[in-house]
């Protein structure tokens, strides 16, 4: 019962300050630190110790993989290597330099201990990372960002099981960077296979509760094998969500999204709020037990200060070279954007001029091609790695055009000839998608620079958070120099960054100008967006192929019907309004139908990367709130 009421006024304070702290403009997670703190030193409450396998195993995995599941894949794909050195190289840095520091100024500390403290305070924290989310921040720091706080949780623990180890036995640095890889190698694999599989099940069950339920799952499902296998069970986790980021509108109905959607949202902010009011709640043990082994508190403050400024000069120290070199990618990719726009006009030209009226490549292909790669400007293949998969194309281009020749020799059947020709159509808009998609990368790299403010703000929101109290927590209780102390050091650490950094950080987004700054690409693709959208529905209506799944055709009343729906050409009009009963079922499924051919546009713009990662959301939700209103009305119709 007392585990009950605490559970539920947990759940209500959580809620209220959700709702009222951003009205007195302080962020919520701040708040139910400071409240957790407080309450955590009346009389009548006693200390109250988390178990932090609660955290690590039974709370982190679904955070993380709801984080990954909402994450812009295509903006972590172009931003990999950055993130990447902040999630892995970054942590690797910090928490050797901070072991050094902890053997030298906590008596009784060696270097592995020290190394195992500095791996627990190295990493940021997903969920601490919320809080630049809100204040409307470039999308591009956001996303380095939080791409940063779902990987470096890898690095950590595979740095502090080592460290760990190495406090009783020798550990070899090689057997450390073997124990690495083999954690997170292993642990994508699980998490794409249990992503995948999470939703084939989904797509087959066609009950969004049932579906939701699924997803609740999933996370566990990759987090336990992973951690069986000694691989990191947080990638995996991460893993299966980038999975169903990407490929969930392909494979999941709009019903089973939206209720997804809402649900984790729900959960996420329970939890959230939760992991930072225990947090707080647990500062009183945590003295107590300083107090008990060394009788003072000021070594623990001292300490935890001195490391909060140590893994903040390191970041910064960090980011600036980073910054340099995002900016020398920057100035290749503008010298080589006119250069990709004149090549892919004469390879279209090419392609075109050397292409029958059935789609059939020449044989002459493959040298027009070639010369045109070949008086390619250099700077090119500096700014990228086209090189290699454009002698595959060539070579493919050459091999078709010798299978073409055979074809025509007679040597083929006629069924041959067509799945022939039809790989080779399928190659060349293969060929052509990868090469809009690098022009894509491109543009994404000269609307969304990094400059000084952003450095700053990057910075600046490198918070600790739960996860580096959860995981000093896991240090051995037998036999381990100092524990008490060095928890309450890792405390001192993410409690400190979290209040001091993110109670100032809306006042440093604003300062430099960045609140509420979105990216000249947002802008400028809502246009591009809406033509696409208009533009498939009238190439699928004006189609004079076009039947219903039985083969007849639509009555020519229902196609003007639709059209005039589809491309709010009357959009004060219902949909339902003026359509003859009789023509109804044909009026929603061509509906149904042409929002499905709108969604498969959008998505291969989506995975070509011409448009905002973020307006391309937006359309394709409202494409869902189209589909399951007319699905709605349908319903109700029949």
């Amino acid at each position: 019962m007392e585990v009950l009421l605490f559970g539920v006024l947990a759940a209500v304070v959580v809620i209220a300050v959700t709702a009222l702290a951003p009205r007195a403009g302080v962020a919520a997670p701040l708040v139910l630190v400071l409240i957790g703190v407080a309450v955590s030193f009346l009389p009548v409450v006693p200390a109250i110790p988390i178990n932090p396998e609660v955290i690590l195993v039974g709370v982190l995995p679904a955070l993380l993989y709801a984080s990954a599941a909402s994450f812009p894949s295509m903006d972590f794909r172009r931003d990999f290597t950055a993130i990447g050195g902040m999630a892995v190289l970054l942590v690797v840095i910090t928490a050797v330099l901070l072991g050094f520091v902890f053997s030298w100024v906590i008596p009784g500390i060696d270097l592995a201990a020290g190394i195992a403290l500095g791996a627990i305070v190295s990493p940021t924290d997903a969920v601490a990372t919320s809080i630049i989310k809100k204040l409307g921040a470039p999308q591009r720091v956001v996303v380095m960002l939080e791409g940063e706080g779902l990987l470096n949780d890898a690095t950590s623990l595979v740095l502090l099981r080592s460290a760990i180890a190495a406090t009783a036995a020798s550990v070899s640095l090689w057997g450390v960077v073997g124990s690495f890889f083999k954690a997170v190698l292993l642990a994508v694999l699980i998490g794409v296979i249990v992503g995948r599989l999470g939703l084939w099940v989904r797509e087959h069950l066609r009950h969004a509760a049932l579906s939701t339920a699924v997803s609740f799952v999933v996370p566990f499902v990759a987090y336990l094998p992973a951690e069986e296998l000694d691989a990191s069970g947080i990638v995996a986790a991460v893993a299966a969500g980038l999975v169903t980021s990407t490929l969930s509108a392909r494979h999941l109905s709009p019903q089973d999204r939206v209720a997804e959607r809402m649900n984790w949202r729900t959960i996420e902010t329970l939890l959230e709020g939760g992991l930072f009011l225990a947090m707080g709640l647990e500062v009183f043990g945590l003295v107590q037990d300083v107090r008990e082994a060394h009788g003072s508190l000021w070594t623990a403050v001292g300490v935890a200060a001195l490391a909060a400024v140590v893994v903040i000069a390191l970041r910064a120290l960090f980011v600036l070279p980073l910054l340099r070199y995002l900016a020398a990618r920057r100035r290749r990719a503008e010298q080589v954007r006119e250069t990709l726009d004149r090549m892919e006009q004469r390879v279209s030209a090419k392609l075109d001029e050397f292409t029958d009226p059935r789609g059939i490549i020449t044989p002459d292909a493959a040298k027009a091609l070639s010369a045109v790669w070949t008086q390619g400007d250099q700077r090119v293949w500096e700014a990228g790695n086209p090189r290699r998969q454009v002698r595959r194309v060539q070579r493919r281009v050459q091999l078709e055009a010798a299978k073409r020749r055979a074809a025509a020799s007679g040597g083929l059947s006629d069924d041959q000839k067509e799945r022939i020709r039809q790989r080779r159509m399928d190659r060349i808009a293969e060929f052509r998608r990868r090469f809009t998609r690098r022009i894509a990368d491109v543009d994404y790299l000269l609307a969304a620079p990094l400059g000084p403010k952003e450095g700053v703000v990057i910075v600046w929101a490198g918070m600790r958070g739960v996860v580096t109290l959860a995981a000093a927590q896991t240090l051995p209780r037998e036999d381990f120099p100092q524990r008490s102390l060095l928890v309450l050091i890792a405390f001192g650490v993410a409690a400190g960054t979290l209040l001091v950094q993110g109670g100032t950080l809306p006042w440093v987004v604003r300062r430099l100008g960045l609140a509420g700054v979105t990216s000249s690409r947002f802008d400028e693709g809502t246009q591009g967006l809406r033509e696409i959208v208009d533009g498939t529905a009238r190439d699928m209506l004006d189609d004079p192929g076009l039947r219903r799944k039985d083969g007849t055709p639509y009555a020519p009343y229902v196609v003007e019907r639709v059209r005039t729906v589809v491309v709010r050409e009357q959009a004060d009009q219902d949909e339902e309004e003026a359509t003859p009963e009789e023509l109804s079922a044909q009026f929603f499924e061509l509906r149904l139908a042409t929002i499905a051919a709108q969604r498969k546009a959008l998505l291969e713009a989506r995975a070509v990367g011409t448009y905002d990662s973020d307006l391309l959301s937006r359309a394709l939700d409202q494409l869902d709130a189209d589909q399951i209103a007319v699905e709605m009305r349908g319903h109700l119709d029949g």
